[in-house]
């Protein structure tokens, strides 16, 4: 019996992707699924694309391979080929029941069912599925709670958030893109009775989702009830400051998740090394660390301070001060004045017959000293002839 489609829209931009669609013709039974389905209907920008299949993965393999695709192997365990087309890869999963699992991990097994495979999911709003022809299945209401702001999970909520603990951050990452409504009292319930389970999960998952969690347009409700329930306390313990991340976020700061992050826990710095963040990430958390620039500052003091941090992390210590105009014209003059550099080198030292070694360091430090004093606007010829009068003495 054909199955019936809860919904059928207009086929979205997305499927009109030469790649995508030669993926979809040489699996005629795969079906769009997840966050595309979702941010379609509801109108919103799609970006990843995941596909899913009630054929086995040596079935997708055979079908890629008869119509010219190359695939790649990534999660065969769990289903998963990843289709190559066009220079892209699109996911696909075949359907599947979850046998067991611990919180982290689970093991599978494969079923044709797409209302199985769908219940296993673990939001109601990422349990739908698409055909390429517009027609949407959606098995446990995600329909209507996309379009009321509800976010539920399929299902009993304790036991999907028992199937994978991080569920719990993942929610409320969708909580704060999606929801308009507080959670219903049994998601609240299995939420708060998840928390002592949270240590279990890795850091670089947990700073994953957390950064996710940051970087929403509007993640103000979301922390605030992660405090209420206890989640913040055990992923960032220590003192929190949700007021200034409350003021940081209604100022209109740039959803950046490491300046919102420094904003909301004043050792941010402190979590390099037991979150597990990239270099990168804890560099601009020094940089943001650093002191308060002054409105006030003259231009040479500004090009000064240039010398010592970036653009990117004086302008974001700005947004970490209460704010006022000052702030917002401060922030202008930063990003209009060219970071200046000190022009001279070793070798120009050498070319005036200083020997190699430390007397080399400290005539360079001594001109560098006077063209910092001199609001870092000496080019390279009048540094030079500064360090000529030096080295002459």
């Amino acid at each position: 019996m054909t199955e019936a489609p809860t919904l059928h829209i207009a086929p979205p931009p997305f499927l009109d992707d030469p790649a995508l669609q030669a993926v979809l013709a040489a699996l005629p039974r795969a079906r769009v699924v997840g966050g595309a389905v979702r941010d379609a209907v509801a109108g919103r920008p799609v970006s990843d694309i995941d596909l899913a299949t009630p054929d086995p993965p040596d079935a997708v393999i055979h079908a890629l391979g008869q119509a010219g695709l190359k695939h790649a192997p990534t999660g065969l365990q769990h289903g998963t080929v990843t289709a190559i087309s066009g220079g892209c890869g699109f996911e696909v999963t075949t359907l599947r029941t979850d046998e067991r699992t611990d919180g982290r991990h689970a093991e599978v097994a494969w079923t044709t069912d797409w209302q199985q495979d769908a219940a296993r999911r673990d939001f109601t709003i990422n349990a739908m599925s698409m055909r390429p022809d517009g027609a949407v299945f959606d098995y446990f209401g995600g329909l209507p709670d996309l379009h009321a702001g509800r976010l539920r999970f399929v299902g009993d909520p304790a036991r999907r958030i028992e199937e994978d603990y991080l569920r719990v951050l993942r929610f409320f990452r969708f909580y704060a893109r999606y929801a308009a409504h507080p959670p219903d009292a049994a998601t609240t319930h299995a939420l708060r009775h998840a928390v002592p389970a949270l240590p279990r999960l890795s850091t670089e998952r947990v700073w994953s989702e957390l950064k996710r969690i940051l970087a929403t347009p509007e993640p103000v409700q979301a922390l605030v009830l992660m405090d209420e329930l206890g989640i913040l306390d055990v992923i960032l313990p220590g003192a929190k400051d949700l007021a200034a991340f409350t003021r940081l976020v209604q100022a209109g700061a740039p959803p950046d998740p490491l300046l919102r992050l420094t904003a909301l826990y004043p050792a941010a710095p402190d979590l390099a090394g037991p979150m597990k963040l990239s270099r990168p990430e804890a560099q601009t958390l020094a940089a943001l660390a650093g002191p308060a620039p002054d409105p006030a500052w003259s231009a040479p003091e500004l090009r000064r301070a240039l010398t010592t941090a970036s653009p990117a992390a004086l302008i974001g210590r700005t947004w970490l001060q209460p704010q006022s105009p000052e702030w917002a014209a401060l922030r202008s003059r930063i990003a209009a004045t060219p970071t200046p550099v000190f022009p001279l080198h070793g070798r120009d030292a050498l070319a005036f017959g200083l020997p190699a070694g430390p007397e080399i360091g400290l005539a360079l430090e001594a001109v560098r000293h006077w063209w910092l004093e001199g609001g870092c606007v000496a080019d390279a010829a009048a540094c030079r002839a500064q360090l000529a009068s030096r080295v002459a003495r």
